[in-house]
């Protein structure tokens, strides 16, 4: 057991939920399944050794409610929280309230989670440190007027980002002056609608970027980084399919941009797992920074495979009072993984969402392979929450080992009772362009239409 921690509350549902779960049990800690009364029957409430029902199935009544959380907290005899991903990971005003209640919150202070949750002070933080990041307004922006005068120094094409967003939310693309006065107003009551926050910053928007982040761990004196994953594969700016390391950087450009990853998380004093996110230009080879996240993040695992480095044993250590226990030369690159989403989603029909009762379900059980999950037969998946149901994780020897796995994986896989994005995944991986890492961030929109037309990708 870690030192500070004797009971852990897992303040989320799904399969990190479960993964949580897993973690704290091989570390000898006890846990409790914070649920919704949609979560009663979920993988994560059977494998905790408590369950306590925080409220009705919405998420402002359960998994958001801060008074509920702190209620199941004191009424489980819990001393520290896991936040996980999602839901109030990134909040401060909950991870302060976790501190105030005398309770451990496993993840950074809510000071940094402030600081970096601000998208612009992030942005200042990370130029005060010397890393580089896409130019861009230097403060928030609250008026057209401001925005435009600001476009002159900015340039055309840019991107209006909610100073507080995240999950590609609260992001609006001007090409012009025109299409900035129509689109900034707007970027502003979706920034407001989603965050309860209207501020927005520019950027310059980089047409053919890939989107690089670093992984770091940090224990507040020291930081590491377990490399980077290349996520470039994204439909509405929401991640499908990521992979370690990213087969567009060489070792030199990998060094460069994961020591600018540690060099800002120690200027933080960061404690736990976090990651630096980058835009990378395949043109002129330069990385910026854009954002970090305070939290685990869903693509974790491709980290730790290629790392060998359980991140969710190690932010439970750190929180628990811990060092780290490794050193940036003790970790070593092995091999490739790649990571593929599996969402009750239908390909179809535009990926409408597709809840419904598991009825046969079996996994691949090749070498390699890592399914992160909280389906089980007979489960019923609830309509209420992101659509996430299972990871297909895969590890290879090099890229084109894990490619040639994936694709078996995938054959191997069966989950009926719902239209799932499992085929979809077969049809990418038989893509020429993804063998060869011909990618950036608008690739899989571009072929998802070509796909949908009938024309080629």
């Amino acid at each position: 057991m870690t030192q500070g921690i004797r009971k852990l509350l897992v303040a989320n549902r799904g399969e990190i939920a479960v993964r949580i779960i897993r973690a704290a049990k091989e570390l000898g800690i006890p846990t409790v399944a914070a649920c919704s009364d949609a979560d009663i029957d979920s993988l994560a409430a059977r494998m905790a050794d408590e369950v306590y029902i925080l409220g009705p199935a919405r998420a402002d009544k359960s998994y958001l409610d801060i008074h509920a959380l702190l209620g199941a907290l004191k009424a489980t005899d819990a001393n520290a929280v896991h936040p996980g991903y999602g839901f109030l990971s990134e909040n401060a005003d909950f991870a302060e309230a976790v501190l105030a209640a005398g309770a451990i919150f496993v993840g950074p202070s809510p000071q940094t989670i402030r600081r970096m949750g601000d998208k612009a002070e992030a942005r200042r933080t990370a130029q005060a440190a010397g890393v580089p990041v896409v130019p861009g307004s230097p403060c928030e922006l609250f008026d057209v007027e401001s925005a435009l005068k600001m476009a002159e120094s900015v340039g055309f094409p840019l991107l209006i980002k909610a100073s507080a967003g995240g999950g590609g939310r609260g992001i609006r693309l001007a090409e012009n002056a025109h299409q900035l006065s129509e689109e900034f107003p707007r970027a502003q009551r979706e920034a407001q609608a989603a965050f309860g926050n209207g501020a927005v910053y520019l950027e310059r928007f980089i047409s053919k970027a890939r989107h690089i982040e670093v992984q770091v761990l940090g224990d507040g004196k020291h930081a590491v980084h377990l490399f980077e994953r290349e996520c470039s594969l994204q439909r509405r700016r929401q991640k499908i399919f990521e992979e370690a390391p990213s087969p567009a950087l060489n070792p030199q450009q990998r060094e460069a941009l994961c020591a600018s990853a540690v060099h800002l998380t120690e200027s933080l004093g960061y404690k736990g797992a976090g990651t630096l996110e980058y835009l990378y230009d395949d043109a002129t080879g330069e990385f910026f920074f854009i954002e970090m996240n305070t939290r685990i993040q869903v693509e974790h695992p491709v980290s730790e495979l290629i790392t060998g480095i359980d991140l969710v044993q190690a932010m439970l250590r750190i929180a628990g009072g811990e060092p780290l226990g490794f050193k940036q030369c003790d970790i070593h690159l092995n091999g490739a993984a790649l990571q593929m989403r599996l969402n009750a989603e239908d390909p179809a029909r535009d990926f409408f969402p597709s809840p419904g009762m598991v009825e046969l379900l079996i996994w691949p059980q090749n070498e390699g392979v890592r399914v992160d999950t909280h389906l089980y037969q007979g489960y019923r998946v609830p309509p209420y929450y992101d659509s996430l149901l299972a990871k297909l994780i895969i590890h290879g020897h090099d890229r084109a080992d894990a490619l040639a796995r994936a694709r078996m994986a995938v054959e191997q896989t069966t989950l009926t009772g719902m239209a799932t994005t499992l085929s979809l995944h077969g049809e990418l991986l038989q893509q020429p362009w993804l063998h060869s890492s011909d990618f950036h961030t608008g690739t899989l929109e571009t072929w998802l239409i070509d796909r949908s037309s009938g024309g080629e990708a």
